[in-house]
């Protein structure tokens, strides 16, 4: 009878708290927003255990919050409250640890036993509470910047289209986009033209005729401000696949103070949003390669030199390569991937300075006495002395041959003349007189520059020797004044610059609209 008599009064305590104020009850359904909330609660939770999260969560892989390695390496996660995440090793470690400083005998106590075992039951842990590190850190405490996305599964890539190679860009049409934004370099524009071609054509089909396809990495020579950074800078905005530009300045041997030397993989890596397949059939540019030259006259271990150039082999090459995930250099709280860099095209370029001293000595080694000799001066005024160089001219600079061995493509660009000074000046896309036309047109204010004015900001560039970032100093130098001093008077209508006023004798003709001049939208508003 007590069992019955309990019975109806919880019956009862269920129909009162079933009953609004009125005393009518309330109908069980599922708009009740206490039991919507258990069933969301337990729809995260079988989420959870069935591994299905949001879609920007799914791109990426679980990464192991103490060893920090992924899920493709370490295997099955153990899923902790706030979103942290630890591999079987890791789980099995820590329980062996815990395990054997059992001080208080807390493991052999059952009623904690069976509060551990009810933990998963209910979700939380009861009278404890934890620090959410995913406000802190992002999911779990790492972000998603050194998380790996995951791979796609084999009905997915039968879903995708297949590359065709009809919609690879051919060589002319890269080109033809490169002169848009950079003069000459004629030879240079056609070997990178034809090299991302054909590097197109290696990630399009793996093998062609069962006959595997190699890739040429390129070797860019060429004196300071003549457009080597800027022609890969150029083509990274016409290319599908990653491109990375990467400085070899800040590489050293591993275990010193710097840059790992897989540091240029893993710029790559986040370049195709920490997508490994994405990322294997990039391109790497290496800006300032002469700068990882053997040191000379050294007694001390060259860690930025010859030991870079040795430890690149293996990128070059191509092998699978342990790559930071998020970060410069390896270390136990970065997540590493492996990366296969057989199908990664690397591109190296550098100024290569005190490298004209090394081809004049070759070319000028026989007598300059006696028939058939040539003078010391011959090759001084070369301006082209860059396309003669040779694989020895190189080691003798401080290129190791296994280095150069694995870049057989060299490509030389000429220095900058004073007439393609001129038309770096105003010809290309985004030249610097017309960004400063454009400025001025903002104000209503035209801008001019005769001939003589170009000559003489060519001349200047010239003295200077460095090539095309002279130009923008020489302008900002003498627009300085004039972008000043415009926004004062709303009457001036056009600013012709002139070559007196480059050299200093002379000031800039100034035009102003009450004079009978008016620029064109202006004349166009007001009837003129």
């Amino acid at each position: 009878m007590n069992d019955f008599e309990n019975r109806e009064d919880e019956n009862k305590k269920e129909m009162t708290s079933g009953t609004d104020e009125g005393g009518k009850v309330k109908e069980a359904s599922e708009t009740d927003p206490e039991k919507e909330k258990s069933a969301e609660d337990n729809g995260k939770s079988a989420e959870k255990d069935g591994r299905k999260t949001d879609d920007k969560e799914s791109k990426y892989e679980d990464v192991c919050f103490i060893c920090r390695r992924p899920e493709s390496k370490a295997g099955k996660m153990y899923h902790l409250p706030n979103n942290i995440c630890v591999c079987e090793d890791c789980m099995h470690r820590t329980m062996d640890t815990v395990s054997q400083f059992d001080y208080q005998g807390l493991l052999n106590n059952p009623q904690v036993m069976n509060m551990l075992n009810n933990m998963h039951k209910d979700g939380k842990y009861p009278n404890i509470s934890f620090v959410n590190l995913s406000d802190l850190q992002g999911s779990g405490g790492i972000p998603n910047k050194q998380k790996i996305k995951r791979k796609a599964k084999e009905k997915e890539k039968e879903k995708e289209p297949v590359f065709n190679i009809k919609n690879i860009p051919a060589p002319h049409k890269i080109k033809a986009s490169l002169d848009e934004y950079v003069i000459g370099q004629e030879k240079a524009k056609k070997i990178i033209s034809v090299a991302v071609y054909n590097h197109y054509k290696r990630v399009a089909t793996n093998t062609m005729d069962d006959i595997e396809i190699e890739k040429s990495n390129i070797l860019m020579i060429g004196p300071t401000g003549s457009g080597k950074t800027y022609l890969v800078k150029t083509l990274a905005r016409l290319l599908d696949v990653p491109l990375a530009i990467a400085d070899a300045t800040s590489l050293t041997e591993a275990g010193y103070i710097g840059d790992d030397i897989e540091s240029v993989v893993s710029k790559l890596l986040a370049a195709a949003d920490n997508d490994v397949e994405r990322a294997e059939k990039g391109i790497i540019f290496i800006d300032e390669i002469d700068k990882i030259a053997k040191k000379k006259n050294t007694t001390s271990r060259d860690v930025s030199g010859e030991s870079v150039q040795q430890g690149m082999l293996k990128l070059l090459e191509g092998s699978e390569v342990e790559v930071p995930v998020g970060a410069n250099s390896k270390n136990a709280m970065v997540p590493l991937a492996t990366v296969n860099t057989k199908n990664i095209l690397f591109i190296c370029g550098g100024a290569f300075p005190d490298l004209e001293d090394v081809i004049k000595q070759r070319l000028t080694k026989q007598s300059s006495m006696g028939f058939g000799s040539e003078l010391k001066d011959k090759y001084d005024k070369d301006p082209d002395i860059l396309s003669r160089v040779t694989v020895e001219d190189l080691r003798a600079f401080g290129m190791i041959p296994e280095f150069l061995g694995r870049l057989p493509i060299v490509c030389t660009l000429q220095g900058l003349t004073k007439e393609m000074l001129i038309r770096i000046l105003k010809e290309p896309k985004n030249a610097i007189l017309k960004q400063y036309h454009k400025l001025l047109a903002l104000d209503e204010v035209d801008l001019e520059f005769d001939d003589g004015a170009l000559e003489a900001i060519a001349d200047k560039a010239m003295k200077k020797d460095t090539g095309a970032r002279a130009l923008r100093a020489i302008i900002e130098d003498f627009m300085l004044d004039i972008m000043y001093e415009i926004p004062k008077d709303d009457n001036i209508g056009r600013v012709t610059i002139t070559k007196d006023y480059i050299e200093g004798t002379g000031g800039p003709m100034i035009e102003i609209r009450g004079a009978g001049y008016a620029l064109p939208e202006h004349a166009a508003s007001t009837g003129v």
